[in-house]
């Protein structure tokens, strides 16, 4: 035999025989009026005595009972109610021990509520109810009121709330990994603009500017300097922005010493600045010199090339 669990009803070939007749309905409600409250109320309600037996319930009860097909009388009372529970035998018999027990220390008086939300799914849907269970007060025997509420409207809204959440972390993960991963796109690009730059004027200065002062030098007529100008004029007009900012990452550097500076982070020899900048080899220590101080390197043990270098990262 199978019995239901604590759906505030019985299942179908679950239920213990009923009581004699004679005790059919020893509890009785003081008035009509008190009747039609308890039979107004959505809540499926049943009154026990104190060995656990129905003596009445709601019109909200007979139905349930009715709708779920229950083998006996719709309102199920002198039916014993903890027979019910400890006969269990569905896969919520953990909820029912549970009722079972609190509803044992409700009529030993050791509590003075006992409730409980718990799952009651049929063949066709899911379903949850809320059961509280209280001592009437006011009554000359003891009587435990059980009620049990439909929630799975409650349950339902909880769940796709959940659900709405969780989607919610997880659009705020992606949007936050997008914003990380747009940053470091960014940072990058800012970089390799700025590596751009500064190889665009080393190599206008290394490639470009040394052949320019050799043409100064040579034999040209009019017209071929006049062009050779125009081609100086144009470069100095391309690379004097981007030297602009590099004179302000290096500080107060005159325009000599970005070149030397420059050459020196390429990696460039003092050797190799004299031969490109056309200026001596002391010329050249003298501007390196000088970067140190202006760079507050003059007392410090660190290599010119590599701390020009770490300015990049900052």
């Amino acid at each position: 035999m199978r019995a239901k669990n604590t759906c505030g009803h019985v299942e179908k070939n679950a239920m213990p025989k009923e009581l004699p007749k004679k005790d059919k309905n020893p509890f009785r409600l003081t008035s009509r009026s008190a009747l039609d409250i308890i039979n107004s109320l959505s809540a499926h309600i049943a009154i026990l005595n104190r060995n656990g037996t129905i003596l009445a319930t709601n019109k909200a009860w007979a139905d349930f009972a009715k709708a779920n097909k229950i083998r006996m009388r719709p309102d199920t009372v002198n039916v014993n109610y903890l027979e019910i529970c400890d006969r269990d035998l569905s896969d919520s018999a953990e909820n029912a021990g549970e009722v079972s027990e609190g509803i044992r220390a409700l009529i030993e008086k050791k509590i003075d509520e006992f409730a409980i939300e718990y799952p009651c799914h049929s063949s066709h849907e899911k379903r949850w109810f809320y059961m509280r269970a209280t001592r009437l007060s006011d009554s000359g025997q003891l009587r435990i009121v059980i009620s049990h509420e439909n929630i799975t409207a409650l349950k339902k809204a909880e769940e796709e709330l959940r659900t709405q959440q969780m989607e919610l972390n997880f659009q705020k993960q992606n949007l936050e990994e997008t914003n990380t991963a747009l940053k470091v796109l960014l940072k990058q690009r800012e970089n390799d603009k700025h590596e751009l730059e500064e190889n665009l004027v080393s190599n206008v200065k290394e490639l470009i500017l040394p052949y320019l002062d050799k043409l100064h030098h040579a034999k040209l007529d009019s017209r071929e300097k006049t062009c050779l100008d125009i081609i100086e004029s144009h470069l100095n007009e391309i690379v004097s922005p981007l030297l602009r900012k590099l004179s302000s990452k290096y500080l107060n550097l005159t325009p000599q010493e970005i070149q030397v500076a420059s050459l020196v982070k390429g990696g460039k020899t003092t050797k190799e600045i004299s031969q490109i900048l056309f200026i001596s080899e002391n010329t050249v220590n003298f501007h390196r010199k000088r970067i140190r101080g202006k760079l507050g390197l003059k007392k410090k043990d660190t290599n010119l090339r590599s701390f020009l270098l770490s300015l990049e990262e900052q």
